[in-house]
């Protein structure tokens, strides 16, 4: 059963049913879904879906040809094979499907073009003296991010201005992710999210009719399941020295998210150095840079600022629980390291994926006009705060701090500000006035919202302070989750 990426699917539909041609490029990081997705979308439409491999050009050639030639197109009658790829595109223009849009589907471009570098010029030409007017719908699909941004899409390349639609795929949000388990209880589906992710190429892994703990133990740390080499897989696949790779992705697995901290723990000495491989891990969505929902420009284009997070949940949690156990795991000591190691650390690690899952909560409620004020950027808050010190000298001294959620509106007079907690105990009084504590370094005229979200529900002084204060907000983890059904 095919499951969610509504917006893509609106995306190539409304694309299809315009009257003028269209030269759509669709990318993403591998496993994203991006085949299936389009797979879904030419149901129901004469078409052709061609997969490019990594083979030479005279063999891709052949395939296309052999594929395109499957049409029962007049050319058909005459030759096997195209003598070349201008001759094999320009045949696109006599697929009989009558007053529909001739769809033809490219996957794995990049694989086309690396095999004959003159593609994308070909295309090009085509496009500017045929296609552009004729009824044709050309979507060239890909998973190297960093070829298509940089080799096929940026000025001076071919294709440049070329396209008609340009959809960089992303990972499934919590609400699309989480119907692939539509009986796992709302706790279960935050654990669920935080180990897979929204990537539907993990998820379809899962079985719903076990448990999460079950799951874990069949599907990723028993040896010869798929996601148990998915990621050594990937990275091989990706990139060269992945030793080193491996050693920078466990450090900031593992907490560690300044560059210089990263460096050291993963014994890369010079920093210049891990910075290019974490750019690279960028290019592929596997890390992202974060910074405070307040930087300015100049603190973004400081390559010594900002933390490093792991966008992929599950890669964190491969090298959380899986890489750092990989010995006892290859022996087959499956149940031991799911007890001993990955059930008493679960719930805690699932932590920040709740924190995720709050900011898109909010996104939900702004869509739905259901916020005090309509914010114009969301994310963590990271500052500097005063907090109690008897051994100083004033009593107090400045320590650094975070806040979960922070969305502000357009002129910074309106601040929402968010707590999040996933813990077995409910959200106490003492932990709000600690969250509004934090706010000192922020604009002492804005005017203050507060949403709290807890997994186990809220004590009765909060409740209570809630019944009092038009800006204060609870969530609890039932209306969190089931937000969208």
């Amino acid at each position: 059963m095919f499951i969610g990426r509504e917006t893509e699917l609106k995306f190539l539909e409304d694309k299809y049913h315009e009257k003028k041609a269209q030269l759509i490029v669709l990318y993403g990081r591998r496993r994203v879904g991006k085949t299936e997705t389009l797979r879904e979308f030419c149901k129901g439409k004469p078409h052709i879906f061609f997969s490019c491999t990594q083979s030479t050009d005279k063999v891709q050639l052949a395939k296309f040809s052999k594929q395109v030639l499957r049409e029962n197109i007049p050319a058909k009658q005459y030759i096997s094979e195209f003598a070349d790829w201008e001759k094999a595109f320009r045949a696109l223009l006599e697929l009989p499907y009558g007053d529909k849009k001739k769809l033809v589907v490219i996957d794995e471009f990049p694989y086309m073009c690396k095999g004959n570098r003159s593609v994308p010029s070909i295309l090009q030409n085509l496009w500017d003296t045929v296609f552009k007017e004729s009824s044709v719908m050309l979507i060239l699909c890909g998973s190297a991010m960093s070829f298509i941004e940089k080799e096929l899409l940026a000025e001076k390349n071919p294709l440049y201005g070329r396209a008609t639609g340009i959809y960089k795929m992303k990972k499934m949000g919590f609400y699309d992710s989480a119907r692939f388990f539509p009986n796992y209880s709302e706790e279960e589906k935050i654990l669920a999210y935080a180990v897979l992710g929204g990537i539907p190429h993990y998820l379809n892994q899962f079985s719903p009719d076990l448990s999460v703990a079950e799951n874990i133990k069949r599907n990723i740390l028993t040896k010869g399941a798929v996601l148990y080499s998915e990621v050594d897989f990937l990275l091989h696949q990706e990139l060269r020295e992945t030793p080193i790779y491996n050693s920078i992705i466990e450090a900031v697995a593992l907490g560690n998210t300044k560059l210089n901290d990263i460096s050291q723990k993963s014994l890369v000495e010079d920093t210049s150095k891990t910075s290019v491989y974490l750019k690279n891990l960028m290019e592929l969505g596997i890390v992202e840079r974060e910074f405070s929902v307040n930087a300015g420009t100049k603190e973004k284009a400081n390559a010594n600022r900002g933390l490093y997070r792991l966008t992929d949940n599950f890669f964190r949690f491969w090298y959380a629980f899986g890489f750092a156990n990989f010995s006892q795991l290859e022996d087959g000591d499956v149940e031991g390291v799911y007890e001993y190691l990955v059930e008493p650390a679960l719930h805690e690690f699932a932590s920040l994926s709740f924190e995720d899952v709050c900011k898109e909560f909010v996104r939900e409620l702004q869509k739905k006009n259901a916020l005090p004020f309509r914010y114009a950027k969301m994310g963590r808050w990271m500052g500097k705060t005063t907090v109690r010190d008897p051994e100083a000298k004033s009593g107090v001294r400045m320590a650094e701090t975070e806040i979960d959620l922070l969305a502000v509106d357009r002129e910074a007079k309106e601040y929402l500000v968010g707590e999040c907690k996933f813990k077995r105990n409910p959200f106490s009084y003492s932990e709000y006035l600690d969250t509004r504590a934090k706010l000192a370094p922020l604009k002492e005229k804005a005017k203050f919202y507060y949403a709290l979200f807890s997994e186990s529900g809220f004590d009765e002084k909060i409740k209570a302070e809630a019944e009092r204060l038009e800006e204060l907000y609870l969530y609890d983890l039932k209306e969190i989750v089931n937000l969208k059904k």
